[in-house]
């Protein structure tokens, strides 16, 4: 509950302390942050009666309302604020920032203000979006460009890079400490933010941060995506991160206009831990446990409707009208499940996920290169494999065996690119963005349609070395597979001779050997160095992991299982955005054409 609670104290405290009838007014960043706390049913108990943008060019006047305004401190918002402030619409104005304000902007706001309405301006710093209690993310519109070298577009990475030292500094102000940080050291990126961030709270707002000190200082570990670039390319297999990777959530809410024809309610539904006991209660289950659950709770649910249907009494007719609110909430809740696991099962059989995903598994988790070259060459040419599958196999392939056999993977290459050769532009996309096989092909073959067969060849050849390049052994800090050190080699024999519950969750994301490394104090000073003269005295009881470029749901997971076995410290993880595959793919592309434009400019 930590994040959770942070972020809903301060809405909280925004609301309750301004009597009457209130509009809520939002900015795009902001309006994510409040939605993943506070649904639309404890804002009318709040008295919020209407939520807007600040962008807004409504004129309307509501004299009778209370204006509360809730905003990142940036200079549209300033300028956005300046304007209605002029001509004001509300007879109150109260203004929250999400961060800190500059005296610059608290002097623009003062002249603004010219017929004396803001009755209070403050600093309430929620500006990040606790998706789940351990769990959060800042919602990046820039996250490609932590793969671009500075140099390539220097503005929009200190846009990004401040953005998401705002985020960090916030959560550390939410939770009234000040650590000590540290960063990967093979991440130009990762070292940036951690110095930024260790200047802002040692040197620019020391006062903000001078919070009582505890025992041992918490740590800030800011660590880069490219470290783990397999993650991200996996199918999923349980509840949360598999609908995310195959339907999509975006602040937990999970869009179902393109399933079928749902009736008008059910066509974006909430998907949050706090407010759905079962989704609570099964969000890290694996497919198959998912499905008996769910049966489990539809059974339950019929025998209340059919004890319902037997109403003989006022008594009777009283008790179920009492009942009511709670019976239509589980309706809902049993249809919404229901739902989600038939589309999911749809996906899964038309795409044939479960031959993709083992051996996306075995890539991930299991030497053989024989065999692994054998297992993705024959998904490569079943029809029933999508063109995302295929290069997110591909990619998997090369991740693993880029030393290895560079002949094996020009082959998969040619068998790649043979196929994707057959469409032509001009087909309509279907549910799951499907154009022979995926949006991602789609938008390739659409700007190649003048240029040929060769050329997409060696686009595609192109995205796996930008991959290779960016993500590749040389590149990477942690031991991703495994195979490096001694322990680890010993832990995955372990591991192959006891076997596994499931073939499709064996993978363990890398932050899972990062985690048990602070835990045990083996974090490698020389691969993640401290900032400045800060440095850990004994093993941190509190921990930060940002992972810039973006987290998974599948990591999620591994920090709230080990905060639940690991009882003395405690995980939270968070990021630049919340990743699937779709969107990994799609920040790899804009890189790519990114760099590429770069270098033709040049």
């Amino acid at each position: 509950m930590v994040l959770i609670s942070a972020a809903r104290d301060y809405i909280a405290r925004m609301l309750q302390d301004i009597s009457g009838m209130k509009v809520l007014i939002l900015d795009s960043q902001t309006v994510s942050i409040v939605s993943v706390v506070y649904s639309q049913s404890e804002l009318l108990q709040k008295e919020v009666f209407l939520v807007e943008l600040v962008d807004s060019t409504s004129k309307e006047s509501m004299s009778h309302l209370k204006a509360v305004y809730f905003l990142r401190p940036t200079s549209e918002n300033i300028q956005h604020l300046r304007r209605q402030l002029a001509s004001p619409r509300f007879g109150e104005y109260h203004l929250f920032f999400s961060y800190i304000l500059k005296d610059t902007q608290i002097h623009i706001l003062a002249d603004s203000d010219e017929q004396e309405v803001v009755q209070q301006v403050q600093e309430f710093y929620a500006d990040f979006g606790a998706i789940d209690p351990y769990h959060f993310t800042l919602n990046s519109h820039l996250n490609h460009i932590y793969m671009l070298p500075a140099v390539v577009d220097p503005s929009s990475l200190q846009k990004f890079c401040d953005r998401v030292i705002d985020g960090i500094a916030a959560v550390f102000l939410a939770l009234k400490r000040r650590p000590v940080i540290r960063y990967q050291r093979t991440s130009d990126t990762a070292k940036r933010i951690a110095q930024e961030t260790a200047k802002l709270m040692y040197q620019q707002e020391s006062g903000l941060f001078d919070f009582r000190r505890t025992e041992t200082s918490p740590l800030l570990l800011v660590v880069d995506r490219r470290d783990d670039p397999v993650t991200p390319l996996l199918n999923q297999w349980t509840y949360q991160a598999m609908v995310h990777e195959l339907i999509g959530i975006q602040d937990n809410k999970v869009d179902l206009r393109n399933v079928g024809k749902l009736p008008k309610d059910q066509q974006e539904v909430v998907l949050s831990s706090e407010q759905d006991a079962f989704f609570k209660a099964n969000m890290y289950e694996n497919f198959g446990d998912l499905g008996m659950n769910i049966k489990r709770m539809v059974d339950e649910f019929q025998q209340i409707a059919k004890s319902n249907q037997n109403i003989q009494t006022i008594e009777d007719m009283a008790k179920f009208v009492d009942n009511y609110p709670e019976y239509r909430k589980m309706h809902g809740n049993v249809s919404k499940h229901v739902m989600m696991v038939t589309e999911m099962s749809k996906i899964v059989e038309e795409r044939k996920l479960m031959l993709v995903s083992e051996t996306e598994q075995e890539l991930a988790c299991n030497g053989g290169q024989v065999a692994a070259f054998e297992a993705v060459m024959n998904l490569l040419n079943n029809e029933s494999v999508t063109d995302i599958d295929r290069l997110r196999l591909v990619m998997l392939y090369a991740l693993r065996y880029e030393k290895d056999s560079p002949v094996q993977l020009m082959q998969l290459f040619n068998k790649l690119a043979s196929r994707s050769a057959k469409y032509k532009p001009g087909v309509t996309l279907n549910k799951q963005g499907k154009y022979g096989g995926s949006l991602f092909y789609a938008l390739i073959l659409i700007s190649l349609v003048s240029d040929g067969f060769d050329k997409l060849v060696i686009l595609e050849q192109q995205l796996v070395q930008f991959l290779l390049k960016q993500a590749g052994v040389d590149k990477r800090t942690g031991d991703l597979y495994g195979n490096r050190d001694l322990l680890n080699i010993a832990r995955n024999m372990a591991r192959g001779l006891k076997g596994v519950e499931n073939v499709y969750t064996q993978h363990q994301p890398l932050l899972f050997q990062t985690m048990e490394s602070i835990t045990k104090g083996r974090l490698r000073d020389v691969d993640y160095p401290f900032v400045g003269n800060h440095f850990q005295q004994g093993r941190p009881q509190e921990v930060v992991i940002f992972i810039v470029g973006g987290t998974t749901y599948e990591e999620a997971r591994a920090v709230t299982l080990q905060n639940a076995t690991n009882p003395g410290i405690r995980f939270i993880l968070g990021g630049s955005v919340v990743l699937n595959s779709k969107r990994f793919l799609k920040d790899l592309e804009e890189a790519q054409r990114v760099a590429r434009s770069s270098t033709n400019a040049v």
